[in-house]
């Protein structure tokens, strides 16, 4: 719990000991008021100042001023009739300030949760200084400076490569899920991570200036156009209590003058007033300002135990009224990893073909090579290989068991005089050559999450009327995601500010009972996920940024299966009861 919260939880407990050992105190008349006055101001004295300054602000109707207004009459009534009974007035302020409490707790360990998330991305760069590495914020990095970028570790500031090869995932930064090659004299931006080599990098931009900077630019720009879901209790007492305030006044003045003017009679200004208090405290909803706070805190708590980490309650109303889901791809509806997804052409065993790729690919380090070897699936002989040499750009050539192998792109085929066959399948294509001869070709792409199309056909089922997936990948690999997932609209090869102009667009098109959130992990995401109505990260993959804008975050813990089970019994259960 944070200081706030213990400090309240406090005051909660010892409001109620005072109020239970009143019971035993036999005082009577102005001891017995300030005696009560106690548990009533340590309870509430925040409720009254706020609601003071509610009323200097000229914000006067909130669910503060109908608290003050609710126990500030069961005072005066107390007090009128002599009864000395204080005890309702506590009450009700008790039962909302613990409703309160309840709710401030889900939310705060729903924080701390993302806070947790947050903590284990590192976040500095590697300065070269005397012959030596030193770890330094990448606020302090001046332009021209010269940084290292080991493998593993993200890209902390815009700069050129000056020496040093290697290969970038950029997909958490474009959506691209084709890892890049990177060589001297590239461009490389912030937020990408480096995969294989060590590059030193002279940057060029500072920090405030660098890619991810610019984009938690367009985070908070986008923020700022969000219009924000209110809890219930705030909107009820917007309504509400002006209408209960106005007509306690009613009460207290028009029948009186009615007496006076029209019927001749005394007016009996007591006897009103009296009626006007007692209405006052009559229609103050006790049951609501607790059972709202904890029926929210229940929602976030059942929430979070599955896996899903809501940062406020207004977001799970808003996620009940939702009809529209935007999507990312690489990350959130795929794997971001790659596999070998088919094998097409080859007049050779698949499993040998895939030995020969292997084999020549056994020296590299590149991800498509991994993935090769990881789909042979045996231990790799290096004996049985010679002669590798490395095109840039084109693929490998080598000789497996003294035959001439070569693989890589459709380039290297012409460079070798071979002819090849193209591919009607989305995806990386690594031609292979045996013996200077075409021998097919593998197909190794991006993944699908195994529970995503079962995900999207539940959310179809509880009420989404349309789903939507924005990528900055290539067309043709999106809309081959898109109509094997069952998603309704695609739009492919966006940066991250075409697709908050994209959200911007299905905004203006959706009514306002239909709120529309977007799933997303990426830097990339962070914007949109700002400006959708209900913003929703993948936290156990995504980045800081997408965690930091994002609403509520899946934390995927556990197995795709157990998660899936989770997140849709409690999405079903919540978009259905609030």
């Amino acid at each position: 719990m944070r200081k706030k919260q213990k400090i309240m939880l406090v005051r909660i407990l010892a409001a109620a000991a005072l109020l239970i050992a009143m019971n035993f105190v036999p005082a009577q008349g102005w001891i017995r008021f300030v005696l009560y006055l106690i548990p009533y101001l340590i309870i509430g004295y925040d409720i009254l100042w706020k609601a003071i300054k509610g009323i200097k602000n000229g914000q006067v109707f909130d669910e503060c001023f109908l608290m003050a207004v609710a126990t500030v009459g069961a005072i005066a009534l107390a007090l009128y009739e002599k009864s000395g009974d204080y005890k309702e007035a506590i009450a009700v302020m008790l039962f909302y300030q613990v409703g309160e409490w309840f709710q401030s707790y889900a939310v705060g360990k729903s924080r701390r949760n993302i806070s947790d998330l947050m903590d284990i991305r590192p976040d500095y760069a590697n300065v070269e200084l005397d012959g030596r590495l030193e770890k330094v914020d990448p606020d302090e990095v001046e332009i021209g400076s010269m940084i290292i970028v080991q493998p593993g570790e993200k890209v902390p500031i815009d700069g050129v490569i000056v020496e040093g090869d290697s290969t970038l995932n950029t997909s958490a930064l474009t959506g691209e899920s084709l890892p890049r090659d990177a060589k001297p004299g590239d461009d490389i931006i912030s937020g990408c991570i480096n995969m294989t080599g060590v590059l030193r990098v002279r940057t060029t931009r500072e920090f405030g200036e660098s890619t991810v900077s610019r984009i938690l630019d367009l985070v908070e720009n986008a923020s700022s156009r969000k219009s924000k879901s209110e809890d219930f209790i705030s909107k009820f007492a917007r309504v509400y209590t002006p209408a209960v305030c106005y007509a306690a006044l009613a009460l207290a003045f028009l029948p009186p003058l009615v007496r006076m003017i029209v019927l001749g009679l005394p007016a009996g200004w007591e006897t009103w007033i009296y009626r006007a208090l007692t209405f006052l405290v009559i229609s103050c909803p006790c049951a609501l300002v607790i059972s709202i706070p904890l029926s929210f805190f229940a929602g976030i708590g059942g929430a979070s135990n599955a896996g899903v980490l809501v940062k406020g309650s207004n977001y799970l109303e808003t996620l009940s009224k939702t009809r529209t889901v935007v999507f990312d791809k690489t990350g959130t509806l795929t794997q971001g990893v790659f596999e070998v997804n088919g094998i097409h052409h080859n007049e050779i065993e698949d499993q040998k073909l895939l030995e020969y790729a292997a084999l020549a690919e056994s020296a590299s380090s590149h991800p498509i090579s991994k993935s090769l070897k990881k789909a042979y699936g045996k231990e790799i002989d290096r004996t049985r290989v010679t002669d590798i040499r490395e095109i840039s750009g084109n693929g490998v050539t080598a000789k497996v068991d003294g035959i001439e192998v070569a693989a890589g792109n459709s380039k290297l085929m012409d460079k070798l005089g071979v002819k090849w066959i193209d591919c009607h399948q989305a995806g990386t294509i690594v031609h292979m050559a045996v013996g200077g001869t075409y021998a097919g070709h593998i197909v190794i792409s991006d993944v699908e999450k195994p529970h995503a199309k079962e995900a999207i056909r539940a959310l179809r089922s509880a009420g989404i009327e349309k789903t939507v997936m924005l990528t900055g990948d290539s067309r043709k690999v999106a809309e081959h995601v898109a109509a094997d997932l069952g998603i309704d609209e695609v739009y492919a090869e966006l940066l991250p500010g075409d697709k908050v102009a994209k959200v911007e667009e299905l905004l203006e098109q959706k009514t306002e009972r239909g709120k529309l959130a977007f799933v997303g992990d990426g830097i990339n995401d962070a914007p949109v996920l700002s400006r959708a109505d209900i913003g929703i990260a993948m936290g156990a993959m995504g980045s800081d940024a997408a965690i930091e804008a994002a609403d509520v975050v899946f934390n995927n813990d556990g197995t795709p299966e157990e998660m899936r089970n989770k997140v849709l019994a409690w999405w079903g259960e919540y978009s259905k009861d609030l």
